[in-house]
């Protein structure tokens, strides 16, 4: 699908006149990210973790929640951990896990949900299953704020619950001893975006530095702060995995996480960054830092994978491996898990395209697409992939005989979430956020679904022209693309949700030589010139493959074609050697 480009607002006169030292295409950046004070600037492009980030003590329920923690700990009831079963909710279990154990507790168990059976958040089943375990106490992380019932029986059962969350808030919230949620009514916290392993982070925060008040080390004689430091990287995988914006404390987390990942002390962590090619076998970044696409790519995708595929289980086991030996059999597994869940995602995807096809359904304003019994665990790749390709909001469901379980993507321009609580009668479970959700619903309702969802679409989306849109940050010449360039752009990192990698658009490009790259041969490499008889490299990943590129760039475009590019700027490394490389994000020709 052809691509809109636009072009972002050129700041005010003066908003350049008081950065001179800035080239205009950095002053630019910052006006269009909203950092127009030089209190902004300066925490955006220097963020201090002993600054930036908030008080825990600033979520209205913190002092409750340790108090309740403590005192379980101090009389060794038994306490279970209940996460989620993706990168987000496995990593807030690993640091809840972690921290309470590092705290003294004895009785930690963990509850991780299978996807299939259990299906998203506390269900009444784990409630009573708890109870039988002899739970005195459930932490929820990354689930719980849409389990009113559930929670309300664990009440009833005499279970103390603690949510920690960070999910849309349902008009019913749960009568929890404590809710640890930025986006509660009455909540100050003043950061809304945290994701859910961040929000667990804050509660380790909290409690460490309650502990801290009566004693100068943790029970091992570990130092807080060390502690508090290590689990940074959990935090970061968390914020990157789960796609919240990185901005404000999120941002500062995930660039100190950063920091951490690339000297991590977790067994787990290491093996699985060797098994997906991101290290070498002796555990050395094999192309510089570890960093945002690193998590996003290598380690994010194996373990979801662990609950796509199996239980979430073997994600958490392989964060809390004790030995070289355990991690490196988890870390294979994990991988293994990855790359048949890539094949599986291919195949459904085939045949998603070809109902939607078949349906007729390429000129609605919202796709649906069911199979019988598909892996519940792949429905939102599917859409995901759907969404990208039709640029429309999508559900794609299992019929898995008693019940249809769904997962959503969508559009910006439609919020899924909030148009699913306008229909919540129907479902007999739902979450999520703006952009994707989950839900399940007895097969009966499904037309009636169908029918009221395509019109709350039709409604939001009227006169709205549902093409994907490329927003570029500047109009820039080639000659002006330099190393300083480069080393302030690096300053914007960590990319991600809210403050998206920097990309260009340039007119009027010469192309001198053009090759198709790669083993399949569907990357080009483009040497192009602009205003000068400078040369500069290119390489447009996926541009060679017809099937994702219609244009067919790879035959169409000649020795001599003019095109327009869009482009973010890279380095390229080889032999000690490095240049400037620009990687192609979309090509019109002139």
């Amino acid at each position: 699908m052809s691509k809109k480009w636009i072009i972002s607002n050129n700041p005010p006169k003066n908003f350049l006149e008081k950065h001179p030292e800035l080239p205009p295409t950095i002053t630019r950046l910052l006006w269009n990210r909203n950092l127009h004070t030089q209190k902004q600037i300066d925490e955006f492009l220097n963020p201090d973790y002993a600054k930036s980030i908030h008080d825990p003590f600033l979520f209205k329920d913190m002092e409750k929640a340790c108090k309740i923690i403590f005192k379980t700990i101090e009389k060794q009831k038994n306490i279970v951990v209940h996460g989620d079963y993706d990168a987000d909710g496995v990593t807030a279990t690993t640091i809840l896990t972690s921290t309470l154990k590092k705290l003294g507790a004895k009785n930690v168990d963990v509850f991780l949900p299978h996807r299939e059976t259990d299906g998203y958040g506390i269900n009444f089943n784990t409630v009573n299953l708890l109870k039988k375990k002899g739970a005195d106490l459930i932490i929820t992380c990354d689930c719980g704020i849409s389990n009113y019932e559930e929670i309300k029986l664990a009440k009833k059962l005499g279970i103390q619950v603690i949510i920690t969350d960070h999910h849309t808030v349902p008009d019913k919230v749960p009568k929890a001893d404590a809710i640890i949620h930025a986006n509660v009514e009455g909540e100050k916290y003043p950061d809304k975006g945290l994701a859910g392993g961040v929000i667990a982070f804050k509660l380790m925060q909290g409690l460490l530095k309650k502990h801290k008040e009566k004693n100068e080390l943790l029970p091992d004689k570990t130092p807080h702060e060390g502690f508090e430091k290590w689990m940074l990287d959990m935090a970061a995988i968390a914020s990157i995995g789960d796609m919240v914006p990185l901005l404000g404390e999120s941002r500062t987390i995930t660039k100190y996480g950063l920091i951490i990942l690339n000297k991590t002390q977790n067994l787990g962590l290491q093996q699985l960054l060797i098994t997906s090619g991101a290290a070498d076998e002796n555990g050395n970044p094999k192309h510089g830092k570890y960093d945002t696409v690193t998590v996003g790519f290598q380690i994010v995708p194996r373990i979801n994978a662990a609950g796509r595929m199996n239980h979430a289980n073997a994600a958490y086991k392989l964060l809390q491996a004790e030995s070289v030996e355990s991690a490196k059999e988890l870390a294979k597994n994990l991988d293994t898990s990855n790359k048949e869940r890539q094949k599986i995602t291919m195949q459904l995807v085939k045949l998603a395209k070809e109902q939607v096809k078949e349906t007729k359904q390429e000129n609605n304003s919202m796709l649906f697409v069911i199979g019988d019994k598909w892996p519940t665990g792949i429905l939102g790749l599917v859409s995901g992939r759907l969404k990208d390709l039709y640029y429309k909001p999508v559900l794609v469901m299992s019929n898995t005989g008693d019940e249809i379980v769904g997962s959503g993507r969508s559009i910006s321009e439609f919020n899924i979430i909030k148009n699913l609580q306008k229909n919540e009668e129907l479902f007999k479970k739902f979450g999520g956020h703006p952009q994707a959700c989950g839900f399940s619903i007895i097969p009966k309702k499904l037309e009636e679904f169908k029918d009221k969802l395509l019109k709350t679409a039709d409604e939001d989306l009227k006169g709205v022209e549902l093409i994907p849109q490329i927003n570029i940050d500047a109009i820039v010449d080639l000659e002006d693309i330099n190393w300083k360039l480069y080393d302030l752009l690096e300053k914007f990192k960590p990319y991600g949700v809210g403050n998206v990698e920097p990309i260009y658009a340039a007119y009027g490009i010469t192309i001198t030589v053009i090759n198709a790259v790669g083993k399949d041969k569907k990357h080009l490499k483009l040497m192009v010139k602009h205003n000068s008889h400078v040369i500069r490299k290119t390489i447009a990943f996926g541009f060679g493959d017809k099937e994702k590129h219609p244009q067919d760039f790879k035959n169409t475009l000649k020795t001599g074609s003019k095109i327009d590019l869009v482009f973010s700027i890279g380095v390229n490394e080889w032999n000690g050697n490095r240049e400037l490389e620009l990687k192609v994000v979309d090509i019109k020709k002139s």
